[in-house]
């Protein structure tokens, strides 16, 4: 089984990012399970802007995009930003938008029969809106939402300490964030036992 990470933080690479930290918790749960995990770090890539699977010259979005089509779990990370998922998440998820009109060679939309989740950081409040945003995207191209498949960490209300800086909560969302990997691969499992079949015509 493989999986998928991507981290939408806006600090390049190699600059530590919160998001990323909480998003380990994840992978390495994925990692005991079995899952083989390929990670990418959006604001490392030339994501063009678009609602197309390939925009052309010097986009790095097709990449990703067939890691996506081989892998059966998807976790999107994001940070966030005025109460919203930051600008580098939403362009993921724009560029996603194309995969509502493919299909695989059952005729069954390309992202059916593949599971995700979400974590989100941030030092104020705010995070059960981004999980809601992100998921509801995630489910409408067609990824099924396994129940509690997310962690969050925010020092909110107010400005305060990052992920990173501040021990407060970190067990909770370790302990969530395990329990989101497990929800993932239980959910991925049952999906290849018993798949989604195409829509009826």
């Amino acid at each position: 089984m493989k999986a998928v990470v991507i981290n939408c933080t806006l600090k390049p690479s190699p600059e530590p990012s919160n998001t990323e930290a909480l998003a380990g918790i994840v992978i390495a749960e994925l990692g005991k399970r079995g899952v083989e995990v390929e990670t990418f770090r959006a604001v490392d890539h030339d994501i063009k802007p678009g609602v197309k699977t390939d925009m052309g010259e010097g986009d790095h979005w097709p990449r990703i995009h067939g890691s996506l089509v081989e892998s059966e779990i998807l976790v999107i990370a994001s940070p966030t930003w005025a109460a919203n998922p930051c600008s580098i998440a939403q362009r993921v998820l724009e560029r996603m938008d194309a995969m509502l009109s493919e299909t695989d060679d059952d005729g069954r939309p390309i992202c059916f029969n593949r599971v995700a989740g979400v974590v989100v950081t941030g030092n104020e409040d705010g995070a059960h809106h981004v999980i809601g945003q992100i998921q509801h995207s995630l489910n409408e191209f067609g990824y099924t939402i396994p129940g509690q498949a997310w962690t969050y960490w925010n020092q909110g209300p107010g400005p305060g300490s990052s992920y990173l800086d501040s021990d407060a909560g970190k067990d909770w969302s370790a302990s969530t964030g395990r329990a989101m990997a497990s929800n993932l691969v239980a959910a991925a499992e049952a999906l290849a036992a018993r798949p989604v079949p195409a829509p009826p015509s």
